[in-house]
């Protein structure tokens, strides 16, 4: 038996690179999923592709009242919310502390923070309807020491943190857990094209051949993660972080030759 049917499953970012792979993912266990996202065609479209177990629901992240829609979405399409994926982030074009301007600042975290505090505030009353269920936030490994020329991104992704430690604890007493996971570098869009007003992509500055395992991740090693924290297989796990990394954080695995 797949580990999400009868259940319903709100992505947000569900039309990029991981976020449509972890839409894939619900949805071939079983999941009812509604894409949320700012593209209409592209959700619109990824909806169609999956079919009657999906809807799209135009979601502006920093919004309490798009957000309210997109809830109403999933109860009246599918009778339930059980998992919301707090997925949706941008980028900030690279600069130091002192070049950023504030209205870059704002923006990164209005979505990336901001925009993960009215998903939990949102789905918490639906999820508690539904006699429990699970949160997950996707934050970064950003999120775990400091990037230069990232600042606005790093500060939105320890926040995230924090949030979601406390969110374990005012909810858990519901049956609704809260985790994060961590990716390090993942071969989409989101890191090999540039932010908006950037001339370099993230992945100009990482090479995975120092890492432990030499590669870039891909979506559905996240997505796999993503579908065991969501499920009933994590049932004692709240509060916790997960790092996919392939070692990053680890530093760099020296050959022998070169020890």
């Amino acid at each position: 038996m797949p580990r999400f049917d009868n259940q319903t499953v709100l992505v947000t970012g569900g039309t990029g690179g991981q976020g449509s792979s972890h839409a894939r993912a619900f949805h071939a266990e079983g999941a009812n999923v509604v894409i949320g996202d700012i593209d209409a065609e592209r959700g619109a479209a990824l909806a169609d592709e999956l079919g009657t177990r999906a809807r799209f629901a135009h979601l502006d992240v920093t919004d309490e009242s798009s957000w309210s829609a997109a809830v109403l979405v999933a109860e009246s399409a599918f009778g339930a919310l059980n998992v919301l994926v707090n997925n949706a982030g941008v980028q900030n074009p690279p600069a130091t502390i002192e070049d950023t301007d504030q209205a870059t600042w704002s923006r990164i975290l209005d979505v990336n923070l901001t925009g993960t505090f009215l998903g939990i505030k949102a789905a918490a009353p639906a999820l508690r309807r539904a006699a429990g269920g699970a949160i997950v936030n996707i934050a970064s490994t950003m999120g775990l020491g400091g990037t230069a020329h990232y600042a606005p991104y790093v500060a939105g992704k320890w926040a995230v943190r924090g949030l979601t430690r406390t969110a374990a604890l005012e909810l858990g007493r519901d049956r609704i857990r809260v985790n994060t996971i961590h990716p390090g570098v993942i071969a989409t869009s989101f890191i090999h094209e540039p932010a908006a007003g950037a001339v370099a992509a993230i992945a100009d500055f990482y090479s995975p051949e120092p890492f432990a395992i030499p590669r870039l991740g891909e979506p559905a090693d996240v997505s796999r993660l993503l579908l065991f924290l969501a499920s009933s297989d994590a049932s004692f796990i709240t509060g916790s972080e997960y790092v996919i990394d392939g070692g990053l954080l680890l530093g760099p695995a020296l050959q022998a030759e070169a020890a």
